[in-house]
């Protein structure tokens, strides 16, 4: 693993504790080690420190996975000479390479990427593909194998990869016993669209439309048909949709359903009420069209979404 000072604690330890726990679990497997330009220790974005166990030039004659977590110290590692160089020595020689959440950008400035498919945290999926336009960056994946190089999303999305590597080398059912020692997903439903609404749509300039959107947002119940927008804003149809879409970068029909959505959502998260009675509240004019609205925009059905991420109870949970 190649670490750097600003690198994310969890980016490094999820993947560490997967191959670690592997090898408990087995009694054989994976020999994991911590490498950084000159062998020093290094400070996590959060200030805990890393202890190191070899500089990353002593590395030869390696036929592992390398793996490049991120962290919101990766803008200084794209500067690090060092680092940059290091990694793309090492690439070659591996069996693999993988990346956590922003250490896509590591991959990418190392030239790792030209040409191939990845992801990233989905806050940094534009910034990815903007900065390097010959990736294809897709934003909803957990992970993206386009081997020999493996990429993943944000943070806890590690442990998934890590767990596809497991699997890949010791097989399924070692997998799956591993996943349940960690009280983890073996393959989590959905993809990142699930946890980023919201950061899907752009500042809106037209006055008169933002206060459009937060009546939406305040009131998703309501009568939010194009034609009754339109008329709200004293527009035709046309002229509207056309606004619409190039202001917020999707069609009304699309807002108003990720709205009704994101709405429903909090409500079965954090009360008991029915599939019927929250669908009438945010819009929807039954629980099945809201199950279609909720697997279009995050992947998983409304009762998936309740279970999985409802209040437990617990303070800070």
């Amino acid at each position: 693993m190649a670490v750097y000072d600003g690198v994310q604690l969890l980016d490094t330890a999820g993947p560490l504790e997967v191959f670690s726990g592997a090898t408990h679990l087995m009694g054989h497997g994976y020999r994991v080690r911590l490498a950084s330009v000159g062998g020093c220790d290094v400070v996590t974005q959060w200030g805990v420190r890393l202890g190191v166990d070899l500089d990353l030039a002593r590395v030869s004659g390696f036929g592992g996975t390398l793996l490049v977590p991120g962290g919101l110290g990766f803008q200084d590692a794209l500067r690090d000479a060092g680092l940059l160089s290091e990694v793309g020595r090492l690439a070659p020689f591996a069996r693999r390479v993988a990346s956590v959440c922003t250490g896509a950008f590591i991959l990418a400035e190392a030239g790792l990427l030209d040409g191939r498919r990845a992801t990233t945290h989905w806050g940094y999926c534009s910034d990815l593909a903007e900065a390097y336009p010959s990736v294809a960056v897709e934003p909803d994946a957990i992970f993206v194998r386009d081997s020999p190089i493996i990429t993943s999303a944000g943070v806890t999305a590690g442990v998934d990869m890590a767990l596809s590597l497991v699997e890949e080398d010791y097989g399924v059912a070692m997998a799956r016993r591993l996943a349940k020692w960690l009280v983890v997903f073996m393959q989590r439903p959905g993809g990142q669209s699930q946890f980023s609404i919201w950061q899907r749509s752009r500042p809106v300039r037209n006055e008169a439309l933002r206060h459009l959107l937060s009546d939406i947002v305040a009131a998703p119940e309501s009568d939010f048909s194009i034609p009754a927008m339109a008329e709200q804003l004293s527009m035709s149809v046309r002229h509207f949709g056309r606004l619409f879409t190039r202001e917020v970068g999707i069609s009304p029909g699309q807002y108003v359903e990720r709205v009704r959505v994101e709405a429903a959502r909090t409500l079965l998260e954090t009360t008991e009420e029915g599939l019927d009675t929250v669908g009438r509240r945010c819009g929807f004019r039954s629980a099945e069209i809201m199950r279609r609205a909720f697997i279009r925009q995050l992947g998983i059905s409304p009762r998936a979404c309740r279970e999985r991420f409802r209040s437990t109870g617990v303070i800070g949970v």
